[in-house]
């Protein structure tokens, strides 16, 4: 699996390419370098998506997981940039419960590309986030997106 490491305004992401397709992208920086023509493509979306000039990725994603999971992930990949979902309405959709959801949410291996943060607790609270400093870098990449929430209640 190849990989390479950028910089974010949010902290080090890794971003791994399987067979001609992402697989993940990790908080933090692993460890080597590689270089492809899709790794390269998905560092400059990526540096577009922070420089706030993408707000729609165009990636081939593989991300591993379960059948929900798939489905959820899919799902999450349709929230438009600047918008958000509440982990209810999702389980309503889904026909399954709001925790499995975040559980969903917290196992999606492809960060900000299949955007998890946009996923909000119900009253327009921010709820959890598993990636970088947790909550305080969902906050961040929401109020990049335009998204400003409620100061109190992070779950």
């Amino acid at each position: 699996m190849s990989h390479t490491a950028i910089l974010s305004p949010l902290g080090p992401l890794t971003v791994f390419e399987e067979e001609g397709a992402l697989v993940a992208i990790e908080w933090g920086r692993g460890a080597g370098d590689a270089s492809s023509p899709l790794l390269e493509e998905a560092t400059r979306q990526l540096n577009a998506y922070f420089d706030a000039r993408l707000e729609a990725f165009s990636l081939p994603l593989a991300p591993r997981g379960t059948p929900f999971q798939q489905k959820l992930w899919k799902e999450l990949s349709s929230i438009p940039f600047g918008k958000v979902r509440s982990y209810g309405e999702l389980a309503r959709l889904l026909g399954v419960s709001a925790r499995a959801v975040g559980g969903g949410c917290g196992a999606n291996p492809i960060a900000v590309v299949v955007p998890c943060h946009r996923v909000i607790a119900a009253g327009g609270r921010l709820g959890g986030y598993s990636g970088g400093d947790g909550p305080v870098t969902k906050r961040a990449l929401l109020a990049l997106e335009g998204v400003s929430l409620e100061i109190g209640g992070a779950g």
